[in-house]
């Protein structure tokens, strides 16, 4: 990341002020905040994903095993239930789930509670991996963190919790 620089406009201001002079009927400050918002979110994500992939796994992959290990003892929850957890598509889920159990980080059998259901668990290999990954990953996110004051961290939290609650229903499920 580079270093700030605050006396020079950034990209959202330019971008800004070329909508203002093409178009001065409309509004642009949104962009100011949207746009922001929307590249810092895809800086964050390659600063992310390079973590996971230090570790074999793409973003899906992550979030699928920290869903399992999340869970708790035995680390298992049906295919459904991980599709709902995370931000793997129920297509893309069984998918996900054939190259996870192929590289023996998964094993998948028949619930006993419903025939159609498969119950997907944490293989010991697959335990070792997330647990790792997930201790980077934290690392990882307190890093990025540590570009911004402490109190900025905590209004930005506030902020984007109270957004975010405007803008999805909170999860039935931990």
């Amino acid at each position: 990341m580079s270093s700030p620089n605050h006396d020079r406009p950034d990209r959202l201001d330019q971008i800004q002020a070329a909508w203002r002079r093409e178009r001065p009927d409309l509004d642009p400050s949104p962009q100011g905040v949207i746009g922001r918002l929307h590249r810092v979110a895809g800086h964050l994500t390659d600063e992310l994903v390079a973590v996971y992939r230090q570790h074999g796994l793409s973003e899906g992959d992550f979030d699928v095993l920290a869903t399992l290990r999340r869970a708790g003892s035995p680390y298992e929850r049906t295919a459904g239930d991980l599709a709902s957890h995370t931000l793997v598509t129920s297509g893309g889920m069984t998918k996900r789930i054939d190259r996870l159990e192929a590289a023996g980080l998964v094993t998948r059998r028949v619930s006993e509670r419903d025939a159609r259901a498969r119950v997907v668990a944490l293989t010991d290999a697959g335990k070792t991996l997330i647990d790792a990954a997930f201790t980077d990953h934290l690392a990882n996110e307190h890093r990025l963190l540590a570009a911004l004051d402490p109190a900025d961290v905590e209004t930005l939290r506030g902020i984007l919790t109270r957004w975010l609650a405007r803008l999805e229903d909170p999860p039935l499920t931990p």
